[in-house]
């Protein structure tokens, strides 16, 4: 896996002279009280952006004992990569979206004094004709330098992001994160011990998909789906699962379990818990039986749209793309039937995180005389 981070981030500092006005495209972020803050003097700031096919996500956090404490957060769904399986171009409408919530981003970067970052952006600017032309657009109107990393980088920051939550009585994990545009499956055996910091991932194989909620929604429907549409989404993601068990065989199912994170899975933990608002300490690190996932995938297959949009934990950004992350989620638990999911509200940017604190060699200085974490 590539284990560099970018270095401060491309945070230009021409737009500091930009007046900031109070955005109403933020939420309050589950994570805690954003304006708790360190002095000066306080330990180093980081921030970790992700701009996928479907979401803006940041995560600003400062290190915290074995791992790190998250500050301030975004989130935001802005469908970059709406149509661009069909025109293989992000769209106008798109790009304004995202330089409003990258804009919001770059403001609370700021604002807490970001003194490192790390920018991303992921598949749909991996498969869209101007790809580089919306990067250097967001240069001229934002300020910030993305990186678009490919589905290696992306499969390995997964990895990092998610491996705390391992049983440590397992053998090993099945961890996918299913995305807007891809979808990455990795196959981690038991993590490496680490002297402080977050376990190091043990990645045995891996491979990214070339689908996800968007792309598969897009293509099939996400408004009425069927029994039938949704078995032909299944078939069509296992045909790309089964060639990976193909290659690589299949691990003990007894001694392993699932690990998924993204909102198709965290949707599903909400749905379980009957949570009339979404509640991230409820769900990130909840255990969820086979059985359990079986039947809240279908109750939302008997919801009609209007059914799905009314649910507290999918709402209207969801209802049309949740059905196609099941269908995801159903072709991985045929191909790996484990008795147990564990669900991570977590993934990339938090992988991002611990990369880059692990590089600057925060957890090997606490204490003294440790040297680098490795």
């Amino acid at each position: 896996m590539n284990d560099e981070a970018r270095g401060p981030g491309g945070l230009d500092s021409a737009y500091d002279r930009r007046p900031r006005r109070r955005s109403p495209w933020g939420r309050r972020p589950p994570y805690g009280d954003p304006r708790q803050h360190d002095g000066p003097d306080g330990p180093p700031t980081y921030a970790a952006l992700d701009l996928g096919t479907n979401n803006c996500r940041l995560l600003v956090a400062r290190p915290a004992g074995d791992s790190f404490r998250v500050i301030d957060a975004f989130s935001r769904i802005i469908r970059l990569g709406e149509g661009v399986s069909a025109s293989g171009r992000i769209s106008e409408a798109a790009i304004v979206r995202a330089v409003e919530a990258l804009g919001i981003c770059r403001d609370k970067m700021k604002n807490r004094g970001v003194t490192r970052a790390h920018l991303i952006a992921t598949e749909a600017c991996r498969a869209a004709e101007n790809g580089a032309a919306f990067q250097a657009r967001i240069v001229e109107e934002v300020g910030l330098d993305l990186e678009v990393i490919d589905r290696e980088t992306e499969a390995g920051l997964a990895a990092a992001g998610c491996t705390p939550l391992i049983d440590p009585d397992a053998e090993g994990v099945i961890l996918f994160d299913i995305g807007g545009g891809s979808s990455e499956l990795v196959w981690l055996d038991r993590s490496v011990p680490t002297r402080r910091g977050p376990p190091l991932p043990e990645i045995k194989a891996w491979v990214s998909l070339p689908l996800g909620v968007v792309t598969l929604a897009e293509r099939h429907g996400g408004h009425a789906v069927t029994r039938e549409i949704y078995e032909a989404m299944v078939a069509e993601v296992a045909a790309h699962v089964d060639r990976f068990v193909a290659a690589h065989g299949r691990p003990a199912i007894d001694r392993i379990h699932l690990l998924g994170t993204s909102g198709t899975v965290t949707t599903i933990a909400g749905v379980h818990l009957e949570l009339k608002r979404y509640d991230r300490r409820r769900v990130d690190g909840c255990w969820m039986s086979d059985d359990q996932v079986t039947v809240v995938v279908e109750r939302l297959l008997a919801m009609d749209y209007d059914g799905r949009v009314a649910n507290a934990c999918i709402g209207a950004e969801r209802a049309d793309l949740v059905l196609a992350g099941c269908a995801i989620l159903e072709a991985i638990r045929r191909a790996f039937p484990c008795r147990r999911l564990r669900v991570a509200d977590r993934g990339l940017r938090e992988g991002m995180l611990v990369r880059m604190m692990r590089a600057d060699g925060v957890w090997g200085r606490v204490g003294g005389g440790e040297g680098r974490a490795p």
